[in-house]
């Protein structure tokens, strides 16, 4: 289920490929040799200040392209190298891309060839940071990719390391033959492309009182990183949140909630033009009878807090005439397989995820046990941007499976 993308060929693509001013120009230069290697037509366009790190040479050696850095090309036709160069790309991908290209791109702004033709394209746009690790972090920067991010921009890293100017850490453009992977992924139509997805994520948070509510300590990372893998594979995703600290991804439509009911009401709102629901929130079972409209004072008597069960989102959608392919989460402390196996058959679920507690909440990494018709699959421990990855490719093979039946 999961794609090689060596497999994967990039011939008869054109990618014009953008360098701006950094050190990591020379790692273009490599991306641009990997990109011709796999058939490629590469055309590169540099600005000025990536002109005093690698020169044009250098690219058109690599490419058997010409490299365009000026706005008025003698050589262009019509002298309009900003229409004609991006009409004729199946992408844009700028690496490495300064603070400054962002800053321009984000406001608009075309004093340039590059920034300008990025203005006029009518095919994708992807960008690999590539800066100093404060610059990356200031808090101009990161609007600025937000904003990127809304637009549509899908960025690229950066990736964490050790930096030319002797600093420690992100900031670092991501390595050529990462790049390669993720443009041969793009090249090719998503998998979810066109699909409606609906995620749910995070913690809920009953009241008690005006101050005081039971919660846990769900941070939201898997469902986040699960709805960024289906935007990936091209789906339209409506996120729908619960409390986090978290940057949400650029979802189509994003709904914010509190409580168990306020994420039920917003699940039966939407439910109904979706294609595939992923049940990943942590929802509290339990919510207080009654909720006290004034803080309660502490005492030297015991508290009596009476608890009711709150709705089963997932066995609710599960339960509809025609329900969408359902994606269960289980968090279990004990009897992972046992207890995940009988969720499954109550819910009758398509897909179960289930994964140790210890590991489901807060942490960056995780193991993930798949349940489906076809038995067990284990997804060995690592980060949870890369397993929502896995775990998106095995819901679209399982979907599109059901879908042909």
């Amino acid at each position: 289920m999961v794609e090689n993308t060596n497999a994967l060929s990039l011939t008869g693509k054109r990618i014009l490929l953008g360098v701006s001013g950094g050190v990591a120009a020379y790692k273009a230069a490599e991306l641009a040799r990997l990109m011709t290697q796999e058939g490629c037509v590469v055309q590169t366009v540099m600005t000025e200040s990536a002109s005093r790190f690698v020169g044009p040479v250098t690219f058109q050696s690599l490419t058997g392209q010409p490299v365009f850095t000026e706005l008025w090309e003698a050589n262009a036709a019509n002298n309009m190298a900003h229409i004609h160069l991006s009409r004729n790309a199946d992408m844009i991908l700028i690496a490495p891309a300064s603070a400054d290209v962002i800053a321009k791109l984000a406001g608009g702004l075309a004093n340039d060839l590059l920034t300008t033709l990025c203005l006029a394209r009518d095919c994708p746009l992807m960008i690999a940071p590539a800066m100093n690790r404060q610059m990356w972090q200031n808090p101009a920067t990161q609007r600025n990719v937000d904003c990127l991010q809304r637009d549509g921009v899908q960025i690229l890293g950066p990736a964490s390391g050790e930096q030319a100017c002797g600093e420690v850490g992100l900031g670092r453009m991501l390595e050529a033959a990462e790049l390669l992977a993720i443009v041969k992924e793009k090249l090719y139509a998503g998998l979810l492309r066109g699909k409606n997805v609906l995620i749910t994520a995070g913690p809920t948070y009953e009241a008690i009182d005006v101050v005081r509510g039971i919660t846990n300590i769900s941070s939201g990372k898997m469902g986040y990183a699960i709805a960024q893998a289906a935007l990936d594979e091209d789906a339209k995703v409506t996120l729908i949140t619960g409390p986090t600290c978290l940057k949400p991804p650029a979802v189509k439509r994003l709904i914010n909630v509190l409580s168990a009911k306020e994420m039920m009401s917003a699940v039966i709102e939407a439910i109904d033009k979706m294609d595939i629901f992923i049940s990943v929130a942590a929802v509290a079972d339990y919510r207080a009878a009654a909720v006290n409209q004034k803080k309660l004072k502490k005492t030297d008597q015991k508290l009596v807090l009476e608890l009711v069960p709150n709705p089963d989102i997932l066995q609710h959608v599960t339960r509809l005439p025609k329900p969408p392919f359902c994606v269960g989460f289980a968090a279990e402390a004990d009897n992972l397989e046992e207890n995940a196996a009988l969720k499954r058959q109550k819910k009758k679920l398509p897909l179960l995820v289930a994964n140790w507690v210890q590991e489901a909440m807060g942490s960056d990494e995780t193991t993930l046990v798949l349940f489906d018709d076809t038995g067990k699959h284990i997804l060995e421990k690592a980060s949870k941007h890369f397993q929502a990855k896995q775990l998106i490719k095995h819901i679209a093979f399982l979907y599109g499976q059901q879908r042909d039946n």
